[in-house]
């Protein structure tokens, strides 16, 4: 006699990105342990696919993963997981007025969203006549960000993911698309940047849409109440 075909639910949610409203699922067990073997791997480019393949199935293969900006990533990430194995997460944190009691804190991944400061912009202008249309990094921009060589600075990580992310350059009414822009010419241009320029740069890095969330905490010891800030897939599961 056949065994019984378990049905999986489906639930609904909208992409920050865009608003679309999107269908997905829980991951099933054989897919988690797919993730918690890339996991304990430690290699990035596996972690990196296994997540986006738990991503591209569990929303039916309407969403790409490695197309869609990095905090879709994350916050379809956050949803799928808590749908799978629960939205409760308990989190060990460290009290700010003293950077030293740790305390558990329960979160509710369902109260995570999507955070973007006032004022973000997509278009930097560089002069009255030229600006940069940027792009938000996908997973693939993203890859080799967090473990460089340690030689290279953190400008050094922010031009390497700034150039991934340019989408175009405005010279007046001449578009240069980054398909058409060579890696020489691209470095050129980028290394030609003042530091005032640079920074309007690295303005769009700094307010462009986070995974985030602020948790109120009390020391224990001390009484005093501080906010910490969680950011990023892995701090919602320490």
């Amino acid at each position: 006699m056949a065994l019984p075909k378990l049905q999986t639910p489906t639930y609904e949610l909208e992409q920050p990105s865009n608003n679309e409203k999107i269908k997905y699922r829980p991951f099933l067990v054989k897919e988690q342990k797919v993730l918690m073997m890339a996991s304990e791997s430690g290699d990035e480019k596996q972690i990196r696919d296994s997540l986006a393949d738990i991503i591209n199935t569990c929303t039916f293969g309407k969403v790409d993963a490695y197309t869609i900006p990095m905090f879709d990533v994350e916050f379809l990430f956050l949803r799928i997981r808590g749908k799978s194995v629960g939205e409760k997460v308990e989190l060990n944190l460290t009290c700010p007025d003293d950077n030293e009691t740790k305390v558990e804190v329960s979160l509710n991944l369902e109260d995570v969203g999507v955070s973007m400061k006032d004022g973000h912009t997509n278009t930097i202008e560089i002069t009255d006549k030229i600006k940069i249309i940027m792009k938000y990094p996908t997973i693939n921009d993203m890859m080799g960000v967090s473990n460089v060589n340690d030689d290279k600075g953190d400008v050094d990580k922010i031009l390497d993911v700034m150039k991934k992310c340019v989408h175009e350059i405005h010279d007046g009414e001449t578009v240069h698309s980054k398909i058409d822009i060579s890696e020489s010419d691209l470095t050129e241009f980028v290394d030609s940047l003042t530091t005032g320029q640079f920074e309007s740069i690295t303005q769009f890095f700094d307010s462009m849409p986070k995974v985030v969330h602020v948790i109120e905490v009390t020391n224990p010891k001390t009484k005093k109440k501080g906010e910490v800030v969680i950011e990023g897939i892995g701090s919602f599961f320490e």
